[in-house]
């Protein structure tokens, strides 16, 4: 019987992505990639505290009904299990829209790395050194990263909780000391442990959407142990479910430039508490009520055009934090009526929300074809301001501020934005923490450090 083509693409594929990943482990990593994990990490960890401390998070933790264990999860005193400490750091991590992203995976790595990173480090039978954690958290970033670049979503399906589970599965695989051919097994049977995540959820603003990545990182880890017992093999799993059901798959992208191109190296900070894709109509807002006189009683009307990777977010009136997130239209009107989008601009119990929502119904927002052409490495807004006097003032924003092409946030501008979400103090401690991460012979014991 001839070998089906695309099951074979898809293990060499899966396979050379594991051989990138027990090098990185058992080699030299590029010292640019050590000095990126470690804002990723400030970055991705800062977040995830200031994420446990809002009331969504206290409120789930406290009705979890949590095993009991002794692993606190980040930013609380709640201590739990291994595993369940690990998912509602997820959940943590991207409550807040404040995590890290990646423009060609078109989502956020790091949110389904990481936590599994952590879990695997504090699952080991002998501690973990700083070396293995960070080659992990590379590589499984790196893995993920370039299943999101090479997958095209069916448009029903959001971008949590799907492909971020090969890069978890990669992380923890490579942290348990797999060869490279579990390694490979690892990623490939992570993807038949996959999330269902459709649009519409995110669009009504309910909070499950924030427990996708959870599942992803839950994925990962068992995909890890699947291959430690040697059940699974890499066998094409992913042909089944992100090369169809999710979408389709260009295996060849997946190995693009492997080893030269680091996609790890091209991701973004965020400064607004939204999604990514509000991010450059909001800079082109806060740019030009920076440098003109007129005040939002002046306004007529607002047109925004952007690409239609934004076309779900076109919606409007939304009832919760997570709807307006995902609102094209009331995040650019809170933009006209606040200096910071921040989680209190987005609150509706907060006095700005009102506001917003109403200015909302003077913003209309459209999709535009030529913008798409500029995919994946620019993502375009241009704003029209109508003023009441008929006068017309336009500006175009090429990329999110934060982008690695557009005024990309350093190690000292991602300090300053976590301390803005959890203090100087529990800033300082962390960013203690992250820097000996290298160093250390013990990263669970490290971790005991942590806010």
């Amino acid at each position: 019987m001839t070998p089906d083509p695309t099951f074979l693409s898809a293990e060499r594929s899966t396979a050379s992505l594991a051989r990138i990943v027990c090098e990185l482990r058992d080699g030299d990593i590029p010292p640019e990639l050590s000095e990126r994990a470690r804002s990723i990490l400030l970055d991705l960890l800062g977040v995830t505290i200031a994420g446990a401390r809002t009331n969504e998070l206290r409120a789930l933790s406290a009705t979890w009904r949590l095993e009991e264990g002794r692993t606190r999860t980040l930013g609380s005193r709640i201590e739990t299990t291994i595993s369940a400490a690990a998912e509602l750091d997820a959940i943590a991590a991207c409550c807040l829209e404040l995590d890290e992203g990646n423009k060609y995976a078109a989502g956020h790595p790091a949110a389904h790395v990481v936590p599994a990173a952590i879990a695997a480090t504090r699952l080991s039978s002998t501690p973990v050194d700083g070396h293995t954690f960070v080659a992990a958290v590379v590589a499984g970033y790196e893995v993920a990263t370039r299943f999101g670049h090479a997958l095209t979503r069916d448009s029903r399906w959001h971008t949590h909780g799907h492909w971020g589970a090969t890069g978890a599965a990669a992380a923890a695989a490579s942290i348990w000391g797999a060869d490279a051919d579990r390694v490979a097994a690892a990623i490939d049977a992570s993807t038949a442990l996959i999330h269902v995540s459709p649009w519409g959820v995110v669009l009504e603003g309910n909070f499950a959407r924030n427990l996708w990545i959870a599942g992803a990182v839950r994925a990962g880890l068992d995909a890890a142990r699947l291959s430690e017992a040697a059940l699974v093999d890499n066998s094409g799993a992913l042909v089944h479910s992100l090369g169809d059901i999710v979408g389709t798959l260009d295996y060849p992208r997946l190995t693009e430039d492997l080893g030269t191109r680091w996609l790890t190296m091209e991701g973004y900070a965020k400064q607004h508490a939204s999604c990514s894709y509000t991010h450059a109509a909001i800079d082109t807002v806060q740019s030009l009520r920076a440098h003109t006189p007129w005040n939002v009683e002046d306004v007529e009307h607002v047109r925004v055009r952007t690409h239609s990777l934004a076309a779900p977010l076109f919606q409007r009136h939304p009832t919760t934090r997570l709807g307006a997130m995902f609102s094209l239209p009331f995040a650019v009107a809170a933009a006209f009526v606040t200096d910071r989008i921040d989680t209190e601009a987005l609150d509706p119990a907060g006095p700005l929300f009102t506001i917003a929502e109403q200015f909302s119904n003077r913003v209309h927002v459209t999709a535009a074809t030529e913008l798409d052409e500029l995919l994946p490495r620019r993502r375009v807004a241009e704003v029209t301001v109508v003023l009441r006097s008929g006068e017309e003032i336009s500006a175009m924003t090429p990329n999110p501020v934060g982008d690695v092409d557009h005024f990309p946030m350093d190690y000292p501008a991602i300090e300053a934005k976590i301390a803005q979400l959890i203090g100087d103090e529990d800033t300082a401690a962390l960013a203690a923490v992250v820097s000996s991460i290298a160093d250390t012979t013990d990263v669970a014991g490290l971790f005991e450090h942590l806010p």
